[in-house]
């Protein structure tokens, strides 16, 4: 129902099957709505900028509140491991959404607004070709940043996090202290 540029393929279920409203519905913009309030930046005051961050960090949270809930009541996980199982997948979610969807694309859309800003312009329009090219480039920029946040955290922060939470503890059977 998305054009393809808007809408990569779904990289964040992470072997998860099913409906992700976060990623798979019109509320997934909301986690855009950084880059609006940047592009909008040389014609906006700054509290509307300000404001599209909360919004894209309320997309965030609730969709890290989202995986951490589905990790917490997946039956399919023997319950002892599920806590550690949730605290993964919730640092992951965050971890990669709030790369993917505010800091990177934000700054990069602050960036080209900036430089946008330094072109020699008629007056009337500073503000509004800026603007534009920002808007422009957000469904340019969203697909390249989500594979760039993927490779990275599949290289550094996801082994980390598996490592961590699927250790085990003296409570759990299975556990030794030769195996720790």
């Amino acid at each position: 129902p998305f054009p393809a540029l808007l809408s990569p393929p779904n990289m964040e279920h992470h072997g998860q099957e099913g409906h992700d409203v976060f990623k798979d519905s019109l509320l997934r913009y909301a986690g855009y709505s950084n880059e609006v309030g940047e592009a909008f930046r040389p014609l906006v005051h700054p509290r509307f900028v300000a404001a599209s961050y909360a919004v894209a960090g309320a997309y965030v949270l609730a969709d890290t509140a989202d995986k951490v809930n589905l990790a917490l009541n997946n039956k399919l996980i023997p319950a002892q491991a599920r806590n550690r199982h949730a605290l993964e997948k919730g640092l992951d979610t965050l971890l990669w959404q709030g790369l993917a969807s505010v800091v990177i694309p934000g700054a990069t859309i602050n960036r080209i607004v900036w430089a946008m800003g330094k072109l020699p312009l008629p007056p009337k329009a500073k503000g509004v070709v800026p603007t534009a090219v920002g808007l422009a480039s957000v469904p340019l920029i969203i697909y390249p940043i989500d594979l760039l946040v993927h490779h990275a955290l599949d290289r550094t922060s996801r082994p980390m996090l598996r490592s961590m939470t699927r250790a085990k503890f003296p409570t759990e059977p299975g556990y030794s202290k030769e195996g720790r």
